[in-house]
């Protein structure tokens, strides 16, 4: 036997082990890791070499414990905070839009204001009418 095969022959009876609830070596999570371990094989040797068995092991978790795996839940809690993040932040350029337009007809606003109240001019066109300083 090759020590691929040994590997894969490992990795299975761990996996056995681990759905049963036997760990012998690892903590008995069902993770890849403590699969890993319990295989006495290298986790990255699990995951390149032998993913089709990771999947495998994926797969068994979900069906025969009924169990989503740890990865899966983590994977799904970041989606849901990525989620409420992209929700807050598009709520936040809604108002920041909003506050633009009222923003602009202000400004349109005393701008028309300003016109409309400018004084009329003096006869030498250049001077400009000082006001008195309030008291």
């Amino acid at each position: 036997m090759t020590q691929h095969q040994n590997e894969r022959t490992r990795i299975r009876a761990a996996m056995d082990r681990l759905l049963t609830g036997q760990a012998t070596v690892s903590n008995g999570s069902l993770t890849i890791t403590a699969l890993a371990v319990e295989a006495d094989v290298h986790r990255m040797a699990l995951m390149k070499r032998h993913a089709d068995l990771k999947n495998e092991f994926y797969e068994r978790v979900r069906t025969e414990t009924q169990q989503v795996p740890e990865t899966e839940k983590r994977l799904r809690e970041t989606v849901t905070k990525l989620r409420q993040t992209v929700a807050n932040q598009k709520a936040e350029i809604e108002e920041l839009r909003q506050q633009v337009t009222r923003l602009t007809l202000a400004s349109a606003a005393l701008t028309q204001q300003q016109i409309y109240s400018v004084p009329a001019k003096s006869e030498s066109g250049n001077v400009v009418p000082m006001r008195r300083p309030e008291s």
